[in-house]
This record gives C-alpha cells, sequence and structure tokens, in this order.
C-alpha cells in the first residue's frame, strides 16, 4: 500500500472516530440518568471528561492526516442501541449497573482498537505527534478498562 492510499485509510477512520465521539457523548448522558451506583456514576463523569479530551486528540490527529471525508459510526451507534436495550430489559438496579458496566467496557475496547489502529498507521505515515495521541487515547482506555472491571467486582461483591 502506497502512502496516499493509507493517508485516505488514515482520514476516514479519525472521521468515523469523530463520529463515534458524538456517539459516545450523547451516549454517556443518557446512560448516566440510569446508572444508580455512586462510583458508577463517577466514573461515568470521568469517562465523559476524558472523552472530550480523545476528541480533541482526534480532531488534532485529523488535521496532521490532511482530513478525511465526514463519516458515521454504525458500529458505535449500534452498541449505544444495543446499551438501550440492557438497560431497558434490566430486572434491577444492579443488573442495570452491571449492564452499564459490560457495554462501557465493549465501547472502551472498540476504542482501544480503533486508537490501536490509527497508531500504527499514523506512525508509518511518521505523522509522529497523532501517533503519539492515538499511543496516549489507547492507554487511557485501558486503565479505564480496568477500573470498570473493578467497580464490576466490587458490586458484585456488596
Amino acid at each position: 500500500m502506497n502512502d496516499e492510499a493509507l493517508k485516505t485509510l488514515v482520514g476516514q477512520g479519525l472521521s468515523a472516530m469523530k463520529a463515534g465521539g458524538d456517539v459516545a457523548a450523547q451516549a454517556t448522558a443518557d446512560v448516566r440518568q440510569d446508572a444508580t451506583d455512586p462510583e458508577l456514576q463517577q466514573a461515568l463523569d470521568r469517562g465523559n471528561e476524558q472523552a472530550k479530551q480523545w476528541q480533541e486528540r482526534i480532531e488534532q490527529a485529523l488535521e496532521q492526516a490532511g482530513g478525511g471525508d465526514q463519516h458515521d459510526n454504525k458500529v458505535l451507534e449500534a452498541h449505544f442501541e444495543v446499551s438501550k436495550l440492557i438497560r431497558g430489559q434490566a430486572p434491577d438496579a444492579v443488573s442495570r449497573d452491571l449492564g452499564i458496566i459490560a457495554s462501557s467496557q465493549l465501547a472502551l475496547h472498540y476504542w482501544i482498537a480503533s486508537f490501536g489502529t490509527m497508531k500504527a498507521y499514523t506512525a508509518k505515515l511518521d505523522l509522529t505527534e497523532a501517533s503519539q495521541a492515538m499511543d496516549q487515547c489507547s492507554d487511557e482506555a485501558g486503565e479505564a478498562d480496568k477500573q470498570m472491571t473493578a467497580l464490576a467486582q466490587k458490586i458484585m461483591a456488596s
């Protein structure tokens, strides 16, 4: 693959990630209303703030890559719909909170994979700042995933 084709792919990927960030912001606001565990509410608030930083880094990486056509993010749109179903079908508050954690972790795994892929692609194109930003986002998403696992374990132990 030549660098120009890879640059196009990076623009498409980052554009889809940007659209995914918009979906995630809407989803977080919606999910936050259904969470009952105070620690989960705090984790969702922290995640929302972190996601804003990710969006800024994605936009900067997109600029560095030369932009890209606007894309939807059908993956995160579908995930948001599944999240609504999980929350709506929960028989009690604890089940709903655990479902929120599971959905959050699925979304985090999407972000870990996306950031990792874009890190590799931008590094190949010598887009150093973008590559470093994607690496930082990936690390942060991984840490958030670990925190969600620990929170789920704590909720199940109570």
